[in-house]
C-alpha cells in the first residue's frame, strides 16, 4: 500500500508549468508517468495502477544482458485507456499498416535497475489485467516507432496467445513477454469499404508532429463517432495537408478531426465533423485559441 500511494503522488492535475509548445503539452498535460520502486525479492508481486490497471510480475522474469536482476528496481508506467489520454498523450490508435484500431485500452511498461532499462524481452512473461469497457474479444499489439519517429501498433514478437476475453466491470487478462508500449485493440469497421482521405490544413503555424510530439507541432487525428478511436492522420500530401494511408479509411463512417498546434506559447485548435466517403479531401482553418479550448475539446470526445 505504501509503494502504491507513493505512485500516485503525481497527478496531471498537480503537474503546472507553463506550456510552450505541443512537447511541453503533451508531457505536463498527459498521462503521467507512475513510478514504483521494490525489491526483486518481494516477487512475484502485483501492481495496481492510477486508472485500474494490475501489472503481475513473476519471479525470475527480470533480467539485464542476460543475468538476473538483484536488488530494487523501479517500474515505470503510463496508461492511456480513455480517448483523451491517447491524444493528450500523443499517442495513436494506428495498426503499422496504417488501418484505424478500436482501443480497448494501452499502457507503456518499462523496469529500471540502478537507472538502466532491463532486457525489454522478459524471461517470463508479465501478467496484465486492463479494465474492460465492453465485453468481447479484443487482440494485442505492441507498439513500434518508424525511421520518422511516427507511431503504430505491430503483432508482438512473443508467441502467447493474442486474444484475450473481457467483461464489463472486468478485466481483458494477459500474459504478455515485452516491456515497451503494450495495447489491447480491434481492427475497425473492418468489413467496410476502404478509401484514402486527405486533410489540408490552413493557417497552421507549425509542421506536422510525430509521435508523442518528440518533433513537430500539429497533430492532425480522425476520431470515430462511438468508438474508441484516435487515428492520426501524418503522412504529407506536399501540398500542405496530411492524407491517411492508402485505402484504409471505412467508407460511411462518422467522425470527428480535432487539429491543434502549441508553438511559442501560442495555441490553435480546428474540428469538424464529417462522413468518410470516396477519396474524401477536407480543408480545415486553425485559428488562434487557448489551452483550456484545446482540453475542452479533447475531452469532450470520451463521450463523442
Amino acid at each position: 500500500m505504501v509503494l502504491m500511494l507513493v505512485s500516485c503522488k503525481k497527478d496531471k492535475s498537480e503537474v503546472i508549468g507553463e506550456i510552450s509548445n505541443t512537447s511541453d503539452f503533451i508531457q505536463k498535460r498527459g498521462p503521467q508517468k507512475q513510478i514504483i520502486s521494490f525489491n526483486v525479492n518481494e516477487l512475484p508481486k502485483t501492481i495496481k495502477l492510477r486508472k485500474g490497471t494490475e501489472v503481475t510480475i513473476p519471479a525470475g522474469a527480470l533480467k539485464m544482458n542476460g543475468n538476473d536482476v538483484t536488488g530494487v528496481v523501479t517500474m515505470e508506467a503510463i496508461e492511456m485507456l480513455d480517448r483523451s489520454d491517447i491524444i493528450r498523450g500523443g499517442a495513436n490508435t494506428n495498426h503499422i499498416s496504417g488501418a484505424p484500431l478500436e482501443s480497448d485500452g494501452f499502457i507503456f511498461l518499462d523496469f529500471l535497475s540502478d537507472g538502466k532499462s532491463v532486457d525489454q524481452s522478459l524471461s517470463k512473461p508479465v501478467n496484465i489485467a486492463i479494465p474492460a469497457k465492453r465485453s468481447g474479444v479484443t487482440q494485442l499489439w505492441q507498439g513500434v516507432v518508424d525511421d520518422d519517429g511516427q507511431f503504430g501498433w505491430a503483432a508482438p514478437a512473443d508467441n502467447n496467445p493474442r486474444e484475450t476475453k473481457g467483461q464489463v466491470g472486468d478485466a481483458f487478462r494477459f500474459n504478455f513477454g515485452q516491456l515497451g508500449w503494450i495495447n489491447c485493440d480491434v481492427f475497425w469497421n473492418y468489413t467496410n469499404p476502404k478509401t484514402t482521405m486527405w486533410v489540408k490544413v490552413l493557417n497552421n503555424p507549425g509542421t506536422f508532429a510525430n509521435f508523442r510530439g518528440f518533433d513537430g507541432e500539429t497533430f492532425v487525428f480522425f476520431c470515430g463517432k462511438g468508438s474508441n478511436v484516435a487515428a492520426q492522420i501524418y503522412t504529407s500530401d506536399g501540398n500542405g495537408g496530411v492524407k491517411s494511408y492508402d485505402n484504409m479509411m471505412p467508407v460511411g463512417v462518422e467522425g470527428r478531426l480535432l487539429v491543434f498546434s502549441i508553438k511559442n506559447g501560442h495555441f490553435w485548435l480546428a474540428k469538424k465533423d464529417i462522413t468518410i466517403t470516396e477519396n474524401l479531401s477536407e480543408t480545415i482553418t486553425l485559428t488562434e485559441s487557448t489551452e483550456a479550448a484545446i482540453q475542452a475539446e479533447i475531452d469532450s470526445l470520451n463521450n463523442y
